[in-house]
């Protein structure tokens, strides 16, 4: 039997509810993967409050990482015992089993274990089209990174240090501020004490930055409008402190001939060309030492209502686990 999340209405995580279920073989094209780790993502608390809608009932969750343990009709490119990871499309990693479209999947090389490939797979993938596609961040760009000891923050940073960029992190804590910085960040903000657009334009002597990656959302909107230097680039992929709405687009001249965009993983992942590509660069940065992965909190997986709590909360550092 099967154990999984399933939410039949939206709010908050007292909706997470738990079923068994037992599970037919797989399909034709499909793989039934036993789980090991499965990654909690902010993405996660969209789906399940409703700010980002999905059919209910819905199950929760896009990452996870397992060994194969059955492959249905047609599939050639899996075999039971294989170590695959995923991070969608399609949500239910919040599961004990289950049965996916092989093509979603991923083999896991030896370098890389189960809970790395479960704490990184979304956020790293992440982390890749928005410094090098989206942004396409150059060595000697200075990058203000919102959230910068969170998981996806953490990531960047590294990423960002990788490259040659300098790197400005917000933090909300002192905690944070010291792991901020022990990851490379040039100069850490902490914003429940200091004003984030008033530092950045002291640290770049009233230039502002070429770049914004906010991951933050509606509270740290204003400060990135004004941390951003002339016709530089704002790319707000989250929604951590509320969605970005209202927004005048005369707000974007007044900033200095700004540029934004609103990208999504699905839409720099589109093709199996470029899934490949990212997901083995990421694969290759962390196999390397360049990116180091912070597994900061493991709860268990019936325990997501309380995970969902703590990482809404901004009581978590670095990646979080759902262990099975």
């Amino acid at each position: 039997m099967a154990r999984m999340a399933v939410i039949e209405k939206t709010g908050g995580p007292e909706v997470i509810q738990w079923v068994e279920r037992e599970l037919p073989p797989p399909g034709a094209g499909e793989v039934r993967v036993r789980h090991n780790a499965v990654g909690l993502n902010f993405i996660d608390t969209y789906h399940r409050s409703g700010l980002y809608p999905v059919p209910l009932p819905s199950g929760l969750g896009s990452e996870a990482a397992g060994v194969v343990e059955a492959v249905g009709a047609g599939v050639t490119s899996l075999a039971p015992g294989d170590r695959v990871a995923t991070f969608g499309p399609g949500l239910g990693a919040y599961a004990s089993e289950r049965n996916v479209p092989a093509e979603i999947l991923v083999k896991l090389p030896d370098a890389i274990s189960d809970e790395v490939a479960a704490a990184v797979m979304l956020k790293g993938c992440t982390a890749e089209y928005l410094v090098e596609r989206a942004a396409r961040v150059q060595a000697g760009m200075t990058v203000l990174v919102h959230a910068a000891a969170g998981a996806t923050g953490q990531l960047l940073v590294q990423w960002l240090k990788h490259l040659g960029a300098s790197v400005i992190g917000t933090v909300g804590s002192s905690d944070k501020a010291e792991r901020a910085r022990a990851l490379g960040a040039d100069h850490v903000i902490e914003y429940k004490r200091e004003d984030i657009a008033e530092r950045v334009r002291e640290i770049t002597d009233g230039a502002g930055v070429p770049v914004v990656l906010d991951g933050v959302g509606g509270s740290t909107w204003e400060a990135s409008l004004k941390s951003a230097a002339r016709r530089g680039l704002i790319v707000s992929f989250g929604n951590a402190g509320g969605p970005v709405e209202g927004v005048n687009l005369g707000t974007l001249s007044r900033h200095g001939s700004l540029f934004v965009t609103r990208p999504t993983l699905g839409d720099y992942y589109a093709t199996p060309q470029e899934r490949e590509t990212g997901v083995a660069r990421l694969f290759e940065l962390v196999a390397s030492g360049v990116l180091g992965v912070e597994i900061g909190q493991r709860f268990k997986l019936e325990d997501a209502a309380e995970a969902h709590r703590a990482i809404a909360a901004g009581e978590t550092m670095g990646a979080t686990l759902l262990i099975p």
